[in-house]
C-alpha cells in the first residue's frame, strides 16, 4: 500500500489530507504534528473570504484566481448546505473602506455581492471624511473554532490517521512513506531550510459584541469580524517579529483605532487576546520536488 503522509494538522494540512484520502481512497494517509486544534496558528484565523494578490506576492494573477474559484466553491457550497452550523461557515455582509479604487478584486465575480458605495452611502456612516471609497460586500466567514473539529471528523471518517509527534528532520521519513506533503507552515523555515519564509505577527482582541453583526475592514489596517458568539477586532501585521507574547502596546493600540473608527464597539467587555504568527513567502511555494536526503530520496 501507499503511504503518504502530511506534516501539519491546521486548516492546510487537513484539507490536504482530505483531498489526498477523497483523491485517492486506496491509499494509507497520516497527518503528523506536533499540535493540533487550539495549538494551531489555523485557530486564531479571522476567516473572511476575501483573498488579494496584494497577500499572494509572487503569484500570476491566473494561478490566484483559480485558487480563489476553486476556493469559493469550497466555502460557499458549505456555507448553503446543512453543513453550514457544524462547520462553522456563515453567509456575512460587510463594507470595505480605502483611500485607492479597488479595481478587479480577486474575489468581486464570486462573492455573493459586491458593490461600490454612492458618496451619500459613506457619510451615513460617518466614513466620507476619512475614506474615498466604500464597498459593500457579501462573502463568507468561517469560524474556525467550529472549522478545525469538523475538518478532523471528517478526515477521520475517510479512514485517515494521526501521529503526534515534531518532525525534526526530513530523514525520519526516508523509506516509511512513499510521498510527504509539507503543510507546516512556518516550521518549513527550519525543516526546508526555507530562509524565504518568515513571520508576520499578529495580535487580535475578542470581544463579547453579540449586537455586531456584520464586518468591516479598512485598507489602513483596521477589521472587525463577527466569528461565532464572540466579535473580533484587529489588526496587527508585523515581518519578522517572532514574539508569541502579548503586547499591551498592541492591544491599546488595537482598542483605540477600532473604537474611534466604530463606536458601537465601545463598551464591550474583552473575553480573550490571541497572538500568532503568520507564516509568509513570496511566492508561495506549491511545488514537488525529489530531494536528495543524506538517507536517500524522497518525493516531497
Amino acid at each position: 500500500m501507499t503511504n503518504i503522509a502530511v506534516l501539519g494538522a491546521g486548516v492546510v494540512g487537513l484539507s490536504t489530507a482530505i483531498n489526498i484520502k477523497r483523491a485517492l481512497p486506496h491509499v494509507c494517509v497520516t497527518i503528523i504534528a506536533d499540535k493540533f486544534g487550539t495549538e494551531t496558528t489555523s485557530h486564531g484565523a479571522g476567516g473572511i473570504f476575501k483573498p488579494t494578490a496584494k497577500l499572494l506576492p509572487g503569484v500570476p494573477e491566473s494561478i490566484a484566481r483559480k485558487w480563489t474559484v476553486d476556493s469559493w466553491k469550497w466555502f460557499s457550497g458549505l456555507t448553503l448546505s446543512s453543513q453550514a452550523g457544524i462547520s462553522g461557515n456563515q453567509m456575512v455582509a460587510g463594507y470595505y473602506f480605502c483611500n485607492e479604487e479597488v479595481k478587479n478584486p480577486l474575489y468581486a465575480d464570486y462573492v455573493y455581492t459586491f458593490s461600490r458605495m454612492t458618496d451619500d452611502e459613506l457619510r451615513s456612516l460617518n466614513m466620507y471624511n476619512n475614506y474615498k471609497y466604500g464597498y459593500h460586500i457579501t462573502t463568507v466567514i468561517t469560524y474556525v473554532k467550529k472549522y478545525l473539529p469538523w475538518l478532523t471528523k471528517l478526515y477521520l471518517d475517510d479512514g485517515g490517521k494521526f501521529e503526534g509527534r515534531r518532525v525534526e528532520n526530513l530523514n525520519e521519513l526516508v523509506g516509511k512513506y512513499d510521498v510527504v506533503v509539507n503543510c507546516t507552515g512556518l516550521g518549513s523555515r527550519k525543516l526546508c531550510n526555507d530562509d524565504k519564509i518568515h513571520a508576520v505577527r499578529g495580535q487580535l482582541i475578542k470581544l463579547r459584541a453579540d449586537w455586531i453583526k456584520y464586518w468591516m475592514y479598512t485598507d489602513d489596517g483596521k477589521y472587525i469580524l463577527p466569528n461565532g458568539d464572540l466579535t473580533i477586532i484587529g489588526g496587527v501585521r508585523q515581518a519578522d517579529n517572532y514574539s508569541l507574547e502579548l503586547n499591551e502596546q498592541d492591544k491599546q493600540e488595537i482598542q483605540q483605532k477600532c473604537y474611534n473608527f466604530w463606536p458601537p464597539l465601545q463598551g464591550a467587555q474583552i473575553d480573550s487576546e490571541w497572538v500568532g504568527l503568520r507564516p509568509s513567502r513570496s511566492p508561495l511555494r506549491l511545488e514537488p520536488e525529489i530531494m536528495n536526503l543524506s538517507s536517500g530520496k524522497l518525493k516531497v
